[in-house]
């Protein structure tokens, strides 16, 4: 899983906000009712879009695809992750889209409405349930989970040693103290990093979630509840008590430097970090730190992302792209295209491949999808998030009471809906 991924969905945020009022597809009518695939083969042409570390990788892996069923082609045109957003509004406009494309898991309520539902003997059967959930539109499902994403904690099992521990905090209350520990007695010069900037409020969402917290209830923003404000008060606690730098450096790479270094031995992030902190320790690095589950409150709940695929309604070969989608979300394909890229596999059953089963810090990412939960499918998501953003820069300097911060987003989800 590439670190890019992340960075670039969050450099179209802005983007994405800026053309909320019009991102969801409404003009383009209704999607058809679910159908069936039944005996249809794989024949002639069909266009893929795919972005970034995907779109490169897709043209040689699908040649398998290819061979398996002579006589097609499948044409895949990689995408900038930077450029995506506004390709698919102008394409879906312009009646001018592919047959077949990925489509981040926060986007699918922005395009919905192009998007064909899935056939009903096109099996998701053995998906992660957050992944699963992704797809959902409505009482429809409008794509199928491709690869998963997923945030866990990584802390230095050498300085924590020194700090007196010796396995992974299980607890919210361990958690803070093995952080406080990390700087009183192994030196760290704060215990725990979290995230700053854009996307900060998504990458928190762990705390809330494990806390009992929903966002929404199906009618209405639920961001002011007594589960909420306590989340973000254990937060928080963290900067107040300085445990942890509400001024951390955001620069590509601090956080992998200073993870290295020591200067801050925790963190929560994705499963693309693995390979970065190798890569930057050196040699013998990967002995000294481990991953874990988050520590629970009532639960461990992390979030749920990644990609889908989806076939649009305006598809000329809808049945070959149907069958492109279902083979990619095979259990083997899904093992192999790990291999290939890094993408963690979104059918469980693949996880118990040689290739996923034989890493031993893949196992919590494995753990922590089951219970991991996507944000809401709706086309004020990332204008939502965006203020819980600004509020979290407030809470982090002690600018803002938790309370008041989550009453002032209240106010701005409400006046936002639900799309």
């Amino acid at each position: 899983m590439k670190k890019s991924r992340w960075s670039a969905v969050a450099a179209v945020a802005a983007l994405a906000v800026a053309l909320a009022g019009c991102g969801r597809t409404s003009d383009a009518g209704p999607a058809a009712e679910a159908s069936t695939l039944g005996d249809a083969k794989a024949t002639g042409t069909v266009t893929m879009w795919a972005m970034g570390a995907e779109g490169e990788a897709l043209p040689a892996f699908v040649k398998t695809f290819e061979e398996a069923n002579p006589g097609v082609k499948v044409d895949v045109t990689p995408v900038p992750w930077d450029a995506a957003y506004s390709k698919f509004q102008t394409a879906i406009a312009g009646g001018n889209t592919p047959d077949i494309a990925m489509v981040g898991s926060t986007w699918m309520a922005d395009f919905g409405d192009a998007f064909q539902t899935v056939p009903t003997d096109v099996s998701t059967d053995g998906a992660f349930p957050g992944a699963l959930a992704s797809t959902k539109l409505g009482d429809r499902a409008a794509g199928v989970p491709w690869y998963v994403d997923t945030r866990v904690l990584y802390y230095r099992t050498d300085l924590a040693a020194e700090a007196g521990w010796k396995s992974a905090p299980s607890t919210w209350d361990e958690l803070k103290q093995m952080a406080s520990d990390m700087k009183t007695k192994a030196g760290a010069e704060y215990g725990i990093r979290f995230p700053g900037g854009n996307d900060s409020f998504q990458g928190t969402l762990w705390m809330p979630w494990s806390n009992g917290a929903q966002l929404e209830d199906g009618s209405t923003w639920t961001l002011d509840t007594p589960q909420m404000t306590q989340a973000y008060q254990y937060y928080q606690g963290f900067f107040a008590d300085g445990i942890a730098n509400p001024a951390a450096d955001r620069s590509a790479g601090a956080e992998v430097a200073d993870f290295v270094s020591g200067a801050t031995p925790m963190l929560i992030d994705g499963p693309f970090l693995i390979g970065q902190l190798e890569k930057l320790g050196g040699a013998g690095f990967s002995s000294k730190f481990a991953t874990a589950v988050l520590p629970k409150k009532e639960s461990s709940v992390s979030f749920s992302g990644g990609s889908n695929l989806v076939v649009f309604k305006d598809s000329q070969n809808a049945a070959t792209a149907w069958r492109l989608a279902q083979w990619l979300t095979q259990p083997d394909t899904q093992s192999s295209w790990y291999a290939a890229t890094g993408d963690l596999p979104a059918v469980q059953q693949a996880w118990r491949s040689d290739a996923l089963s034989s890493q031993a810090t893949l196992a919590a990412f494995g753990t922590q999808l089951e219970t991991a939960q996507s944000v809401p499918a709706t086309t004020t998501w990332v204008q939502v998030s965006a203020a819980g953003d600004a509020m979290l820069e407030k809470i982090r300097l002690g600018q803002i009471t938790p309370a008041d911060g989550l009453r002032d987003l209240q106010k701005t989800a409400d006046s936002l809906g639900l799309g």
